[in-house]
């Protein structure tokens, strides 16, 4: 009896480990997004994390609405927070892991950003840069 309670306590014990890897620590996938950043700032009660918007020129439509095209992300890497903190206003294109789930320390959202690729001026509603 106490040998089957052990086995199913360490069988318990790996299902909850596997479960909290796979829900806030698996990468489920990544990706490149690009658009004008909207904002960057650092904000959170306990665990100040950087989040931040970007704005992408189009509409998408949801159930017949339209609305402006918004990725959300969070950053953890202090270099990269350096150069989106410069960055108000321009064009960036982003790398990004998502995640299943958030956890408090790295951000408010579940997509988190690990690479600036690139970094432009601005441009306009017709494509044409900004001065």
């Amino acid at each position: 009896m106490k040998k089957s309670l052990k086995i199913g306590g360490v069988l318990l014990a790996l299902f909850l480990l596997g479960f909290i890897y796979f829900r806030f620590f698996f990468v489920f996938g990544h990706g490149v997004e690009a658009g004008t950043l909207n904002y960057f700032t650092k904000k959170g009660y306990i665990f100040k994390t950087h989040e931040g918007r970007i704005v992408q020129r189009g509409y998408r439509g949801k159930d017949g609405s339209l609305e402006s095209n918004e990725f959300r992300f969070s950053v953890s890497n202090e270099g990269i927070v350096d150069q989106l903190e410069q960055s108000s206003g321009k064009e960036v294109q982003l790398r990004y892991k998502e995640y299943f789930a958030t956890v408090p320390w790295r951000g408010a959202s579940k997509y988190v950003v690990y690479e600036v690729m690139s970094v432009a001026e601005g441009k306009d509603d017709e494509g044409v840069p900004l001065e």
